[in-house]
């Protein structure tokens, strides 16, 4: 029950939070490659607001929110590492993203059995 309610709350904050980042980022004026991107994460929060009213059935939806979060900071990392990207992003947004897919994975509910 505590984990069912503190996974709710993550996905409201989350979800706000990718909501509320894309209109200061749209301000900026960014490359259309970041807006496109920023769109899509926006529209994820919405998504993972939506997502808190039932958690069972939005799993899938969880999960893809936690591995997507991994795969986007080991891009961010690779392209650091890289020199692509400055190595500042390594703490600003590689470990955010790190961070919010292990919360997730810790917190998404379990499989429903089958016949339950």
């Amino acid at each position: 029950m505590i984990r069912e309610r503190a996974l709710k709350v993550v996905l409201v904050i989350l979800g706000l939070l990718f909501f509320a980042a894309f209109y200061p980022a749209l301000m900026m004026h960014p490359d259309p490659a970041d807006a496109m991107l920023g769109v899509v994460y926006a529209t994820l929060g919405v998504f993972l607001v939506l997502a808190a009213w039932n958690t069972s059935a939005n799993r899938s939806l969880i999960a893809f929110t936690a591995w997507s979060s991994f795969a986007h900071g080991g891009i961010m990392a690779l392209q650091a590492w890289r020199n692509e990207i400055p190595h500042r992003h390594l703490v600003v947004a590689v470990l955010p993203f790190v961070i919010i897919g292990i919360v997730l994975i810790v917190l998404a509910p379990a499989k429903a059995r089958a016949g339950s």
